[in-house]
């Protein structure tokens, strides 16, 4: 479900469960020692997912602590991302020289919590949901929105170093052919953004779907 959002030069590695987890490596583990099972479980399940990637990508599995800000300190070369919700966790590495970063991140298909919406968009996100949900109410755009956001602080941060938030940008979102349950995404940075290849980037790009009962959303950062 992620890969079909991501350039060819990512790989992806995503799993329904939490069954086939490999063991944490101690540091990994002392992380979570602390944590409730349910964490434990899924931080495992996510990792496993991400040295699968590794070894694809030809380098040897290694731990992945959580370094500032909680964004998962990537073996060199490599710039990554990681997602979980219930019943799903994936992880997408990509190698430092063919993209400057990504973010991934997967939701439950339901509406937000009641609340939610208002502190985590901006008018103009607002009255577009309404649209779309007149256009195809089937989906859930409000945890759309959600998730896009997710992805794009998630590909942000690693460039930067600093805190986005919710509502210092702006998406909008494009329905692809077919069922509508696809399409892409433009976010607008309403705060300066990071300098990528010599240019202070105002926008980042990146794709959607809906399936499964999920959501999955996937934002990328060439270099220009």
């Amino acid at each position: 479900m992620i890969e079909e959002l991501l350039p060819d030069t990512v790989v992806a590695v995503e799993t329904y469960g939490d069954e086939d987890a490999a063991p944490l490596y101690p540091e990994e583990a002392a992380v979570v020692a602390r944590a409730v099972d349910r964490r434990r479980r899924e931080f495992a399940a996510v990792r496993t997912c991400a040295r699968r990637a590794m070894d694809k990508l030809g380098v040897p599995p290694q731990p992945l602590v959580p370094g500032v800000g909680g964004a998962p300190r990537w073996p060199a070369g490599l710039t990554g991302s990681m997602t979980h919700c219930d019943g799903y966790r994936a992880a997408a590495l990509v190698r430092s020289a063919d993209l400057a970063a990504l973010g991934i991140d997967a939701e439950p298909h339901e509406p937000l919590p009641e609340g939610v919406l208002a502190a985590t968009s901006v008018p103009a996100e607002v009255e577009r949901l309404r649209r779309l949900t007149e256009q195809q109410p089937r989906i859930h755009w409000d945890r759309l929105l959600f998730s896009a956001k997710e992805s794009v602080y998630k590909a942000w941060y690693p460039l930067t170093g600093k805190w986005l938030d919710f509502t210092e940008a702006d998406i909008e979102f494009r329905v692809g052919p077919g069922d509508g349950f696809s399409g892409g995404l433009s976010a607008e940075l309403l705060v300066p953004g990071p300098m990528v290849g010599g240019r202070r980037l105002g926008r980042f790009e990146g794709r959607w779907t809906v399936r499964r009962g999920l959501i999955a959303t996937a934002v990328v950062v060439p270099h220009h």
